[in-house]
């Protein structure tokens, strides 16, 4: 059985996980975007934006977690709206990068100052400690969790 601390803590990340991955706050902060876009679309130009340069889509895939061909026809999509462009690779000529273009830039701007600005609401009566404490342990336990399940992956 699991430490006490650890069972005490899963109810509050179980909830965490169900405000972030049900649409609390993603589909609140996308509405507020005005731009129309699914969640995979807006996943596409976060990663871009995370990245702050062109990437492959491989790149882009492999930051999400899916398939390249699933992100093929994303890029294609939001291509289509002048969200992104493909820019030549100057490692490599033949082959295009993702880009944002200055709307997708935009677009990608207003959903992380939605999604930010609840977080610095939320974090607000906090001493700045506890919001640096705060970063830092939940970084470290996503990148524990993500390895962790990763090896888990490659046992199977």
């Amino acid at each position: 059985m699991a430490e006490p601390t650890l069972l005490t803590l899963l109810p509050h990340l179980m909830r965490l996980s169900r405000v972030i991955g049900r649409g609390q706050l993603v589909e609140r902060a996308m509405a507020a975007t005005n731009s129309g876009l699914d969640r995979p679309a807006m996943s596409v130009l976060f990663q871009l934006r995370m990245a702050e340069e062109p990437l492959r889509i491989g790149e882009i895939a492999a930051r999400m977690e899916v398939a390249g061909p699933h992100v093929t026809r994303l890029v294609q999509g939001i291509e289509r709206r002048k969200l992104v462009r493909r820019v030549v690779d100057p490692q490599d000529q033949r082959a295009r990068l993702i880009d944002l273009t200055p709307e997708g830039r935009q677009v990608t701007d207003r959903y992380l100052e939605t999604i930010l600005g609840w977080f610095e609401e939320a974090l607000a009566a906090w001493p700045a400690d506890d919001r640096d404490r705060f970063a830092t342990l939940t970084k470290r336990f996503a990148d524990d969790l993500a390895n962790r399940l990763a090896r888990l992956d490659e046992e199977d």
